[in-house]
This record gives C-alpha cells, sequence and structure tokens, in this order.
C-alpha cells in the first residue's frame, strides 16, 4: 500500500521561510508527477505545484517568485521551498502524487504551516 507522508509544516513568521517535504512509501510502481496543494480555512484546496519526474516544474502565479518545487525520483520525494511567507500562505500543505501507474492521485494527509503577522 502506497502512502505520501509529508513533513516540514510549523509556526513561521510572516517574510521567513520553511521547506515542506514528502516521501512516498510502500509498495511503489513509477510515480511520474508530485506536487502540493493548499488549503486554508473554510476555502477549497488549490494547486500550488507540480513537478514532472523526467519533465518540467510549474507553480502557482500566486506563490511564483517565493516557493520553488523539487524532486527527487529515485527517492519517490517532493520538495517545497517557501520563501517570504505570508499569512495568506497559512493553510494545510498537501502532497499529492500521481502517473500512468496511478489514475488516480494519491494523497497525503496534509501538514500544516501557520504564518504570523
Amino acid at each position: 500500500q502506497v502512502q505520501l507522508v509529508e513533513s516540514g509544516g510549523g509556526l513561521v513568521q510572516a517574510g521567513g521561510s520553511l521547506r515542506l517535504s514528502c516521501v512516498a512509501t510502500g509498495t511503489l510502481a513509477r510515480i511520474g508527477y508530485m506536487g502540493w496543494y493548499r488549503q486554508a480555512p473554510g476555502k477549497r484546496r488549490d494547486w500550488v505545484a507540480t513537478i514532472a519526474f523526467g519533465g518540467s516544474a510549474t507553480i502557482a502565479n500566486s506563490v511564483k517568485g517565493r516557493f520553488d518545487i523539487s524532486g527527487d525520483s529515485a527517492k519517490n520525494m517532493v520538495y517545497l521551498q517557501m520563501n517570504s511567507l505570508k499569512p495568506e500562505d497559512t493553510a494545510v500543505y498537501y502532497c499529492n502524487a500521481g502517473g500512468f501507474n496511478y489514475p488516480d492521485p494519491l494523497w497525503g494527509q496534509g501538514t500544516q504551516v501557520t504564518v504570523s503577522s
């Protein structure tokens, strides 16, 4: 059974940085992409960034220039470097993964990021 496990969330002051990590564990078939979404209280889950293993990375305009996504296909890991954090970045951040072998994306349990003003 495949699981996605996020880590790295926490409380940070505005202007600070955090680095989120996510690893896919279990009996794995080849993963095509991994990415991040976030959900603020009372709001929908929004896409943040995706990296295609062997391909390119894309980042939402709302965080472009502040956030960066990277990954390691050999380790089935994805990272989200978040800089210049703002209070509006406060949300639960979810890792997801998918591809040809996983047509229904996998999801992690989420990690809380809180940015204080």
